[in-house]
């Protein structure tokens, strides 16, 4: 079956050059050309005229984005084909008319470039949203765990199908109201040759619910993974208890299930373009509410916030945007003790997570390590701590349990698990009922 298309033209070629490009993909024998969108530029365009003398409909709009649209509403492209170039289009109008494309299910190509839209296997038995990010280190587990316990709270018995790079080769259910989660428990699943520290256990932990672990390779730029098994691990959820999912991307790659709604996780640290340049746009139009975390520190000055919250609202005009900050929340009581915490977090952020800790916790804060996705730093941050503490605060992920807890336990340390909450601190609105306002309308479609 021949591809549908629609050419992208410009007015820096004359007509007669554009024509014979246009003939040549009418001779093609693998597409059907439908129409031209034309994207600018007036050196070598005389006249309005001159766009009718190139034997397929144009479409001509003041800004070059409304033509894509039209086009998409007029013809349902499979593809667009972009015989444009510079000074008319860059490689940004490039990455617009490509995250626009792909949000649509249309391919976007050219001479020597091709991007498709990723595919989203319509599996999912229930109602269903994905929480996924621009990046790693957003906070998408600690959102995807908050987000989980407020409709738990709600009623409707959610369950998350976590992707990670450390997931199962085959989806692995932890049954987190149930399951004694103990530091032993995942000192000994890390020694039985399991991730422990994957995002599933976390979630299991911190959220008391059902979890799906499930694992990824890879991640193109518009998130699709190269391999993974969250088909597998939807249709595992289809078969438990449970009556919402809740899929976890992962870094930026996209969970490849189609569901009912979209919460997309961007960190105010990050450089402005992989938020609203890029592929961030793509992931833009896919969600229905963003939630921008870390909105604190030399790294996210209000300046910065500020454009990113206009360039969001650029390209998905009426969306939510949530500004939050990250607190640690001890598992477990740890009052009047001398703690050591173990973090992901910026070195940056190290005295507002100490002096939080100590103010609404009670403890004293013996040292933080900002190494914990550094195994070597951190084992050098352990030993140098040395007995001045008698808990060992630490998020779960990275090497939380393979060699933090393992080092605590041996030296005769408790071990507590630190949760990351999700604090609003403006924005739209506030997350939570944001957050359950979407997954109600996913519930209702």
């Amino acid at each position: 079956m021949k591809k549908t298309v629609v050419a992208l033209i410009d007015g820096e070629h004359y007509p007669p050059v554009i024509k014979e490009a246009l003939d040549k993909l009418k001779d093609d024998p693998e597409y059907d050309l439908k129409g031209a969108v034309f994207l600018g530029g007036t050196e070598k365009i005389r006249d309005d005229g001159a766009m009718s003398d190139l034997g397929v409909p144009v479409i001509a709009e003041s800004e070059a984005v409304a033509g894509l649209r039209k086009a998409i509403d007029a013809y349902h492209p499979d593809v667009f084909i972009d015989l444009s170039d510079e000074p008319v289009v860059g490689y940004k109008q490039r990455f617009e008319y490509a995250c626009l494309a792909l949000s649509h299910g249309v391919a976007y190509t050219g001479t020597d470039f091709h991007f498709s839209p990723p595919i989203f296997e319509d599996i999912v038995q229930k109602p269903s949203i994905s929480i996924i990010g621009t990046g790693k280190r957003c906070g998408k587990t600690a959102v995807s765990a908050y987000v989980c316990r407020e409709l738990d709270k709600r009623g409707f018995d959610p369950c998350i199908i976590a992707m990670g790079r450390g997931g199962p080769e085959k989806p692995e259910v932890l049954h987190g109201k149930t399951l004694e989660m103990t530091p032993e428990f995942l000192l000994g699943a890390s020694r039985a040759g399991r991730h422990a520290a994957s995002d599933h256990y976390e979630d299991a932990l911190t959220s008391r619910i059902t979890t799906v672990g499930c694992r990824r390779c890879g991640g193109g730029m518009a998130g699709s993974p190269y391999v993974t098994n969250v088909p597998d691990g939807a249709r595992t959820a289809n078969g438990l208890s449970e009556k919402f999912l809740v899929f976890e991307g992962s870094g930026a790659a996209i969970p490849p299930v189609k569901t009912d709604g979209y919460i997309l996780i961007a960190g105010a640290w990050q450089p402005e373009e992989y938020i609203t340049g890029y592929f961030g746009p793509y992931r833009i139009f896919l969600s229905e509410l963003v939630i921008l975390t870390m909105c604190e520190g030399e790294d996210a000055p209000e300046d910065k916030i500020r454009r990113l919250e206009q360039g969001i609202k650029k390209v998905r005009p009426g969306i939510d945007v949530v500004r939050t900050v990250f607190r640690p929340r001890p598992l477990e009581d740890v009052r009047g003790k001398r703690v050591f915490l173990a973090t992901t977090a910026p070195a940056a952020a190290g005295k507002v997570i100490g002096d939080y800790l100590a103010s609404e916790e009670g403890c004293e804060v013996a040292g933080i390590s900002h190494n914990l996705s550094n195994r070597k730093l951190l084992k050098e941050d352990l030993t140098k701590a040395g007995g001045a503490y008698d808990i060992l605060l630490v998020e779960l992920k990275a090497a939380a349990v393979d060699v933090a807890t393992e080092a605590a336990l041996d030296e005769g340390k408790r071990v507590v698990y630190v949760d990351n909450i999700p604090v609003t601190v403006g924005g739209d609105g506030d997350l939570a009922e944001l957050a359950v306002g979407l997954a109600d309308r996913a519930r209702q479609k």
